[in-house]
């Protein structure tokens, strides 16, 4: 049974968020940022784990640093009233700066793998998901400078494909995915917030898939997925399709919004960026495929401990949805 202090805080952790994203003023948006920030520290901490609270500090002092940035841009702006180009300009660069901080994107990533390794996987669910809403819509009402914005998706996508390189720690390799799905979502948020929606829960759809078998099996690094689903080969080969999912690769749901995202940069005239966002997603596939490929080809060592459990059917059906989507979307929209 869920303490009611987690029940308390996730009630206020996921009010704080509308909050934000529905405030008139950025003061208001500020507020809902930090009553968010303060809700979400009592859940990182656990008890059974002696990383969490190196976690929440790090966490909680980025954070800090980012509403601070956040705070003073803002009084500023307001108080000296200085509309000329530059100084506009100047204060957008300085809010921007400071949600991409939130969010983690590149070159402001440096916390967000060292936080995701110390904390179990509902936490990093929550915040590769549900922690980047209230910064991503917020930054959707601050796009003054596409240039600035271009720069971080460049970043964002080439860091993420390097740094996920030479990992072992699938908390870490999630988080620098999570990186390269954010040089996406920066770029579809710059034209269509309606497209950034469907790639929002098309991605917490796939994460969800993934880190739920991780949590049920407590599965933290690559070697560990020797002992997964060792005897029901199918289901772990279905499995192991949702990272290539999450890579973009078709015939899978993932590759769905990354088209749109594509359509819509095109349609823009984006086309140089467009076409840096496709080369450097092709390194982050590489770190996807290194996770997939030994059970693809079924020629690697495997515990013989049976750790096999019954799988839930929402679990089944989002794992459905996941895999099979994109052929339910031309479906529908052939009707359509």
């Amino acid at each position: 049974m869920m303490n009611f202090y987690k029940f308390l805080f996730i009630n206020l952790m996921f009010s704080s968020t509308l909050i934000s994203i529905s405030s008139t003023s950025w003061f208001n948006a500020w507020i809902g940022l930090e009553m968010n920030l303060l809700s979400i520290m009592p859940l990182m901490k656990s008890s059974n784990n002696k990383y969490s609270a190196e976690a929440m500090i790090k966490y909680f002092i980025i954070q800090t640093m980012a509403s601070s940035i956040l705070l003073f841009s803002i009084l500023i702006y307001s108080n000296l009233k200085i509309f000329n180009t530059n100084s506009t300009h100047l204060f957008s660069i300085l809010i921007n700066s400071s949600l991409l901080m939130k969010m983690g994107a590149a070159p402001f990533h440096f916390w967000l793998p060292e936080v995701l390794s110390g904390l179990n996987w509902q936490m990093n669910f929550t915040i590769l998901t549900w922690q980047k809403i209230a910064p991503m819509i917020l930054l959707s009402y601050t796009i003054l400078l596409p240039s600035f914005l271009s720069i971080i998706i460049i970043l964002s996508s080439l860091i993420s494909g390097i740094y996920g390189l030479n990992q072992n720690c699938l908390r870490k390799i999630l988080a620098f995915s999570s990186i390269n799905h954010m040089s996406w979502m920066i770029s579809i948020i710059m034209n269509s917030l309606n497209t950034w929606m469907y790639y929002f829960l098309i991605y917490s759809i796939i994460n969800m898939n993934i880190m739920f078998i991780f949590n049920k099996y407590q599965i933290y690094y690559i070697k560990q997925l020797n002992k997964l689903f060792t005897y029901n080969k199918t289901m772990k080969f279905i499995f192991m399709l949702n990272f290539l999912s999450l890579g973009g690769l078709p015939p899978f749901l993932g590759f769905f919004p990354k088209w749109m995202t594509i359509y819509f940069l095109i349609n823009k005239s984006f086309f140089t960026l467009s076409f840096i966002l496709i080369v450097f997603t092709m390194i982050s596939l590489y770190f996807y495929l290194r996770i997939t490929f030994p059970t693809f080809t079924l020629n690697s060592n495997e515990s013989l401990i049976k750790t096999f459990n019954k799988i839930n059917f929402l679990h089944f059906f989002t794992n459905f949805i996941s895999l099979m989507g994109l052929m339910i979307c031309f479906i529908t929209s052939n009707f359509y």
